[in-house]
């Protein structure tokens, strides 16, 4: 068994008593951050441990440096990684409730870190549950493994990359924000509304229908039209906080178009440069 894109409900299903697999919970709501770990108390799939978003995934938040969500250090990730009893044979499956909006984020990051042996739930907790399919309540015990880290240094772009690039007409930076977030119409996350210039708009909700991937060819067609000449290694994807930007990879690399990049710091750390420059599409 390896996934390394997306995985079905049924696929899983078969795959629940195979002990070489970790389940990973990552449901998570700005609006009430405690939510999601409480629904996992109440019913999650069977053996599925819960990343908390704000502190498994992200790391310490510096005010004016840093985005929401900061990558965490290398060290301490691995460590989480370990106690969930992730090693380098281990297949990961990772779930939440927003069509893989923040499973992606955890799935981009074992990536990363060199463990593509990890997938996306296709149609998450909502299809699971609509198919009647096993839960269990309260926390899972796991045996902890030792995970060993193979950073892909060119996975990630950071802020100097971006600042030096960004305007440059063979520079393909695309921002995953909803279109109104991308022209500056609406902004209730972070205090400056707009988009880094040069960005093209490509938002990560139209990968999906009702919660599930597109068909492959539809996704497919959908990036090529987006990236054109440019590979998808040379192609920069961001966020508002380099979370679900992930998504646009995963659907990219699940097409076969190859693996692009990750501005982790995304529009939440690029308005935190003195006179950040802002771009506004009406």
């Amino acid at each position: 068994m390896s996934y390394k894109t997306l995985i079905s409900t049924a696929e899983l299903a078969e795959q629940l008593d195979n002990p070489a697999l970790v389940i990973v919970d990552c449901r998570f709501y700005l609006a009430d951050t405690e939510q999601g770990r409480q629904l996992y108390q109440t019913a999650h799939l069977p053996g599925a441990v819960y990343a908390y978003l704000d502190d498994d995934l992200s790391g310490t938040i510096i005010a004016g440096q840093t985005s929401r969500h900061p990558l965490p250090e290398i060290e301490t990730l691995s460590q989480t990684l370990s106690a969930w009893g992730i090693d380098s044979l281990t297949q990961v499956i990772v779930y939440d409730d927003k069509g893989g909006a923040i499973a992606a984020r955890l799935w981009w990051m074992l990536n990363w870190l060199g463990h593509d042996s990890v997938a996306v739930l296709d149609g998450g907790w909502p299809r699971w549950e609509q198919e009647k399919r096993p839960t269990r309540s309260g926390d899972e015990s796991v045996s902890p493994k030792q995970f060993t880290p193979n950073i892909q240094t060119a996975m990630l772009a950071d802020l100097a990359e971006v600042q030096a690039n960004h305007a440059k007409a063979d520079y393909a930076l695309f921002d995953s924000r909803i279109a109104a977030r991308y022209r500056g119409e609406v902004e209730l996350l972070d205090p400056i509304a707009g988009h880094i210039p040069g960005a093209v708009n490509a938002p990560f909700p139209e990968n999906m229908a009702d919660g599930v991937m597109l068909p492959p060819e539809q996704l497919r067609a959908r990036f090529e039209a987006l990236l054109g000449d440019t590979p998808a290694s040379s192609a920069v994807f961001y966020c508002g906080s380099g979370v679900t930007a992930a998504h646009n990879l995963l659907a990219i690399a699940h097409v076969g178009l190859g693996r692009a990049r990750m501005y982790a710091g995304s529009w939440s750390e690029w308005i935190t440069q003195p006179n950040p420059l802002v771009a506004t599409d009406k």
